[in-house]
């Protein structure tokens, strides 16, 4: 049996209100779909479905963990995952998608398959750089110590010199700014 039916849901006979699911993705989850972003994990999504009479709000909020590895040393780690998204879903003549956030699905449609959705919300929480927690707190220092290397200065902070380079200014160019200051 696929493991992705597990995420149909059957919207033909469900009313026009809110209704609740919960899915839990693991290991089969991942490897169901056929990529190789994440190939483990354990998450629970929660998933809140609002039906109306023109269109289908779906809330996801996903937590848990899936399998890293991380890009310096290549040691397996668990990247937390904690993310709210939202999808709608309008019905009209075709499928299309419109933006990220929302889908065209056609009218006579009996089923939708939340498994894509919680898929690439999984992936969009997780972060471009995969590093193991214990690198992390080196990078905090090695960007810290980065930001604190003077690179370029404006003449803000040498303010007091220039009090001191006024009282030694030529009256003749004294004479000119007041000139120009009138």
């Amino acid at each position: 049996m696929n493991p992705l039916r597990a995420y149909d849901i059957h919207i033909v006979g469900l009313d026009n209100k809110r209704h609740e699911y919960d899915f839990t993705s693991d290991t089969s989850f991942f490897a169901a779909l056929e990529q190789e972003l994440i190939k483990a994990g354990n998450v629970q999504t929660h998933l809140v479905l609002e039906k109306s009479e023109t269109m289908i709000r779906l809330d996801f909020h996903i937590v848990g963990t899936v399998e890293q590895t991380c890009d310096r040393s290549l040691d397996e780690y668990d990247e937390p995952v904690d993310t709210r998204q939202t999808m709608l879903l309008k019905f009209g003549d075709h499928n299309e998608e419109l933006s990220d956030e929302i889908e065209l699905i056609e009218r006579n449609t009996s089923t939708i398959n939340v498994a894509r959705y919680i898929f690439e919300f999984i992936s969009l929480s997780l972060p471009m750089k995969r590093l193991h927690p214990r690198f992390r707190d080196e990078d905090d220092q090695d960007s810290d110590e980065q930001n604190g290397k003077l690179i370029y200065s404006s003449d803000t902070a040498t303010s007091n010199d220039d009090a001191d380079d006024q009282k030694d200014v030529d009256p003749r160019w004294a004479a000119l700014r007041k000139l120009s200051d009138n």
